[in-house]
C-alpha cells in the first residue's frame, strides 16, 4: 500500500510520462524502468513506444527490488498482450 505522499508521486510519474515518455532508470531493456517514489518504494513500469502507452507493473521496496525486477522480466509477453489489448479497447 502506498502512502499519499508516495502515491502524489506515482501521479508525478504517470505526467512525467505523458510528456516526455522515456523517463527512470532503464531495466536491461529500453522500454523496461523504474523510479523511486518517497521513501524506499520503487514503481516499475513498461513504455511501449509503438502502441504510444505505458503500463505500470509493480510497486517493491529496496528488499524485494531484484525479486521483483525477475518477476517482471518473466511476465514481458503477458504485459505486452495487457497492453495491446488496452489500447484497443480505447
Amino acid at each position: 500500500m502506498l502512502t499519499k505522499v508516495q502515491q502524489q508521486g506515482v501521479d508525478h510519474i504517470e505526467e512525467e510520462i505523458s510528456d516526455v515518455g522515456f523517463t527512470g532508470k532503464p531495466l536491461g531493456y529500453k522500454f523496461l524502468r523504474e523510479k523511486r517514489v518517497g521513501e524506499g518504494k520503487r514503481i516499475y513500469f513498461l513504455i511501449y513506444e509503438n502502441l504510444n502507452a505505458a503500463l505500470m507493473v509493480s510497486v517493491s521496496d529496496k528488499k524485494t527490488q531484484q525479486e521483483t525486477i525477475n518477476k517482471i522480466k518473466e511476465y514481458l509477453p503477458e504485459f505486452k498482450s495487457l497492453a495491446e489489448e488496452l489500447v484497443k479497447s480505447t
